[in-house]
């Protein structure tokens, strides 16, 4: 018996109802609403990046206005229109291809067919795919048209560049911008196709062939069916990683946490270890300004936050990285990596750039701000008017001993030397006295000023200077 023809995962899957398109929404809903309404305009403009499903979108939207028996608003896909529609050999719904179709002598057909009505259908639906490869001439051809359609008549329009769409075109439609999917609607669709497919496959490798995506559906169901072709019925992280030239999510969370403690060699480490293994160094940039990124959104917003464009795996692991950091330092990393990003398109080597960027990443993670030096400076005047050198683990009680009842009636003498530091009390406190001067070596070995420092790394005490009235 002759084996069954292999159907590609991008056609074999490709949504054939408004139910069934993922991460578009806004457009979908504002299709819905016009054929409930019957608001139906002459021309729709759809613009995004490559698979996507603009002309997907456009198919369906087709389907639903000449469906006879529709579902509500959705096709029913069993009706003689929808299976023509489908199969691509309708009479009523023409596509053309902009891109190797661009010229007037190729738009002359649809001026002379929209006179007619349309066969079997309600519309005569032209839908033209990269419409922005038109010549000027043949989009001037179609203006008269586009702007007074037959009412029989609907363009859908298709573009991956709309700022190349002559102005008065767009002008004359309803633009919808379809924006990049999800990383975890992406895995969503996947784990489903993997599930009908009888495919084993790792959650980690659904996110790498995500990740590779680059929110394109049918770049993923691409992948997908390669990686099947590869490795059969299991999927395994590290066939979509070698395949595709990507970092594991848990390594590029440990090379975040290098840069984070300043681990210089480790980060090191971890880019000769990238780079020997063929990875991606650009690409790795770029996933590594997106964790810092994301970062940022977890101690602004939250680990739940809708912004974040991450498995639930991944925003545990991101609120644990997130605390204890200060936000500052992230967004001083996240303008370091965004700079070396832009120079990586200049560079002849990625990778000196990236270790050299990824270092001076670290020194900002680690070093101490001059808010971390203010407030230190400020705990450490609060504490200085103890005694020479306490024992450790001894507790400072600073106010025990300028509140005490003898203190009050001791007099000062004539001519005092001014102390170190002063104490500046409390609004409800009394009114303070001066401290007796202190040794430079007591302060230098408080055990509150060493315990200080020690939080800081890379600080030191360079001098020691009294505060004068």
């Amino acid at each position: 018996m002759a084996q069954e023809q292999h159907i590609a995962l991008p056609l074999k899957y490709r949504p054939m109802t408004f139910e069934d398109v993922v991460g578009q929404e806004h457009v979908v809903r504002t299709l819905r609403h016009a054929i409930e309404s019957g608001r139906i305009a002459n021309a729709y403009l759809f613009v995004g990046p490559r698979g996507i499903g603009k002309t997907t979108t456009s198919r369906i939207f087709a389907k639903a206005l000449n469906c006879t028996s529709p579902n509500g608003v959705e096709p029913c896909g069993k009706c003689v229109n929808c299976v023509e529609i489908a199969a691509g050999r309708s009479l009523d719904v023409v596509e053309l291809d902009a891109a190797s179709h661009n010229k007037v002598e190729d738009v002359k057909p649809i001026m002379e067919s929209v006179q007619f009505k349309p066969v079997s259908s309600k519309f005569k639906v032209f839908i033209i795919d990269e419409c922005h490869m038109l010549s000027n001439a043949a989009w001037n051809a179609l203006l008269k048209t586009l702007e007074e359609p037959p009412p029989h008549v609907r363009f859908i329009f298709a573009t991956t560049e709309g700022d190349k769409v002559l102005a008065t075109i767009v002008s004359r439609c309803q633009r919808f911008d379809l924006r990049r999917i999800q990383t975890n609607d992406i895995v969503s669709r996947l784990r489903h196709v993997c599930e009908l497919e009888k495919i084993e496959a790792e959650e980690d490798a659904l996110l790498a062939i995500a990740r590779g995506a680059e929110g394109g559906m049918r770049d993923a169901l691409s992948s997908l069916d390669q990686l099947i072709s590869f490795r059969g019925d299991k999927v395994r992280e590290e066939d979509a990683l070698g395949v595709f030239g990507l970092v594991s999510r848990s390594a590029l969370e440990s090379l975040a946490g290098a840069i984070l403690k300043g681990d210089v060699g480790a980060i090191l480490e971890q880019i000769d270890m990238f780079y020997s293994a063929g990875k991606n160094m650009r690409r790795l940039s770029a996933e590594l300004l997106m964790h810092f990124r994301n970062l940022v959104a977890v101690q602004a917003l939250g680990p739940d936050s809708k912004t974040l464009a991450v498995t639930p795996d991944q925003a545990k692991s991101l609120a644990e990285q997130a605390k204890g950091i200060d936000p500052s330092r992230v967004f001083r990393i996240c303008d370091i990596l965004a700079d070396m990003e832009d120079k990586l398109r200049y560079v002849l080597s990625a990778r000196t750039l990236i270790e050299m960027s990824l270092i001076r990443a670290s020194r900002v993670a680690s070093t101490a701000t001059i808010e971390e030096l203010m407030k230190a400076v400020r705990e450490l005047k609060s504490g200085v008017g103890v005694s020479a050198a306490p024992a450790a683990g001894e507790r400072v009680e600073t106010r025990v001993e300028r509140d005490q009842p003898a203190a009050a009636s001791r007099q000062p003498e004539a001519k005092r030397e001014p102390p170190a530091v002063t104490l500046e009390p409390r609004a409800a406190a009394p009114e303070p006295r001066a401290a007796s001067p202190v040794s430079r070596s007591a302060i230098l070995e408080d055990p509150k000023l060493n315990s200080v420092l020690s939080s800081l790394p890379g600080a030191i005490v360079t001098d020691i200077k009294e505060k004068r009235k």
